[in-house]
């Protein structure tokens, strides 16, 4: 399944808040990546860099420059699930993007 990411926000140690389209809030730590991948390396440096984490177009991932992205796909995957007030929830526009249905569908439905 693929899915897309709507909020993110740059936490301390190196984690993220990757909030998803679906209603679904996951913690995903970024510092795991520093001895994988050494593109990375350049976050643990900058720590201004990794505050300035912010959503792809689209929501296909969370990108910092032309160089350092994550995938949706891998924030889904490897993200440890938390709960929140907002689980579950989802704008009709989100929706409408998910499943190609339009609104007034949705809302018949609902």
């Amino acid at each position: 399944m693929f899915h897309k990411v709507k909020i993110v926000n740059a936490l301390d140690n190196y984690r993220l808040s990757v909030q998803f389209a679906e209603g679904v809030t996951k913690i995903y730590d970024v510092s795991r990546l520093f001895s994988t991948w050494t593109a990375f390396i350049s976050l643990k440096d900058n720590p201004i860099l990794f505050k300035k984490a912010r959503v792809d177009v689209g929501g296909y991932g969370v990108i910092w420059n032309d160089e350092l992205d994550i995938s949706c796909d891998e924030l889904f995957a490897n993200g440890e699930t938390i709960k929140t007030p907002f689980d579950g929830l989802m704008s009709f526009n989100d929706a409408t993007t998910l499943w190609g249905l339009n609104e007034s569908t949705l809302r018949k439905a609902i």
